[in-house]
């Protein structure tokens, strides 16, 4: 019922939304310039807001077409090295060749697409051969494609490295954290040739009972019997998915909006504002984040409530007792990878710690180092100036370290 009305509503809207485009195209505030009437283009900035207000549930794409290397700018290809079920390796691939790193970056999901990396992708290209976990709206998967819960997010990332090859390098940005250690860890008791040489883990939730965030707090709030019962619902019948137990990207981004609704109502002000004056560059901008924010997609059931409880409820990872296929899960395992955590100091969704954890979990990692970004929140660890100036360089070095150290 609960995806139903949702998507009727949506319905309702996106006809109204028509229709407006249709009416602004006859106040469109660009022919009248800055000293224009300033009525049509009042007209033309409200319009635009409204039917900018909608989620989209199509993955953006990713608009890395080229990377400068020394000087030269190299175009780059998007290609797909391994389809499953759930989610695509797509493989950033130069259009020469060159002798470098080769880096897996594992994405969340967590109500958003993998293009929410762009910037962590288009940054690391310039030194790495560069791979993305391309997770797939699960309202599209059919049913026939079986469940997706922990389990199965970890298979994905065992084949994904196993395709890219040995001697290869990960990094997981926020939720993944928890997967990828053990992905790393089954890898590394199975004595796994493709078990990468480095894992960067950065501001994701591996012990979520340090210093418990807003995020944190809710999650022990209720028992995982509320979560089921309220955030649950079924795929309508007109998607690939029919019938398919999500939980709604429309709900996840709901939440997060309501986290801080001042800085996204301040947000669309301003955006009215830069187009009534005609600021295009400051107005572009504005666009570009919020195409990607309210573009979400819907996560399978399973996966959503098991992390839920493993990571957030019972910290199973940090405790030592999370389970993989049924066997005990041993950090210890880890002998063959370095690891970097990372966190941003004002990071109000993984605060600073939760992703340190990993080193003191991980003793017989042969290198092990912590960063704390200064003045970083969430989004600042994975993306913008910080993540650029501050937190990549430190990524970088120890990818190469790892790389001379074997």
């Amino acid at each position: 019922m609960l995806y139903n009305a949702y998507q009727a509503q949506a319905d309702f809207l996106s006809s109204s939304r028509a229709f407006t485009v249709m009416t602004a195209a006859l106040f469109d505030g660009g022919q009248f310039g800055p000293g224009g009437n300033m009525f049509a283009r009042s007209f033309s900035a409200a319009t635009e807001l409204f039917v900018r207000a909608g989620l989209t549930h199509e993955r953006p794409d990713y608009e890395i077409e080229n990377v400068t290397i020394d000087g030269r700018e190299i175009a780059v290809h998007e290609e797909v090295a391994l389809e499953m079920p759930f989610a695509r390796l797509l493989h950033f691939r130069k259009n020469v060749a060159l002798d470098q790193p080769r880096v897996l970056i594992v994405a969340p999901m967590a109500g958003h697409f993998s293009t929410l990396l762009r910037h962590t992708a288009h940054t690391m290209l310039a030194d790495h051969d560069v791979f993305i976990t391309d997770w797939k709206n699960a309202r599209d998967v059919p049913l026939s494609a079986g469940r997706f819960g922990t389990d199965e997010y970890v298979d994905h990332l065992i084949r994904f490295l196993e395709a890219i090859g040995p001697g290869a390098h990960a990094v997981a940005v926020c939720q993944p954290c928890a997967a990828l250690l053990p992905a790393v860890a089954v890898m590394s008791k199975n004595n796994n040739p493709a078990v990468p040489r480095s894992m960067i883990l950065m501001a994701g939730p591996v012990d979520a009972s340090i210093n418990p965030t807003e995020v944190n707090r809710f999650a022990t709030s209720h028992p995982i019997s509320w979560f089921k019962h309220n955030l649950i619902t079924r795929v309508p019948s007109r998607h690939p998915g029919a019938g398919r137990h999500v939980y709604p990207g429309f709900l996840q981004v709901s939440a997060f909006l309501s986290m801080n609704p001042a800085r996204h109502i301040r947000a669309q002000w301003d955006l009215f504002g830069h187009i009534l004056h005609d600021r295009e560059p400051e107005a572009d901008a504005n666009r570009r984040f919020y195409d990607e924010y309210l573009a979400v997609a819907d996560l399978s059931a399973e996966f959503f409530l098991e992390t839920v409880r493993n990571v957030f409820q019972e910290f199973r990872l940090a405790r030592g007792t999370l389970t993989y296929r049924r066997e005990p899960v041993e950090l210890g395992a880890i002998d063959k990878t370095a690891i970097l955590t990372v966190e941003g100091e004002k990071d109000d969704i993984c605060s600073v710690g939760q992703t340190g954890a990993a080193l003191a979990l991980c003793p017989n990692a042969p290198q092990k180092q912590s960063y704390i970004q200064q003045g970083a929140g969430h989004y600042g660890v994975f993306s913008g100036r910080r993540w650029q100036n501050g937190i990549y360089p430190t990524l970088r070095d120890m990818i190469r370290s790892s790389e001379k150290s074997c």
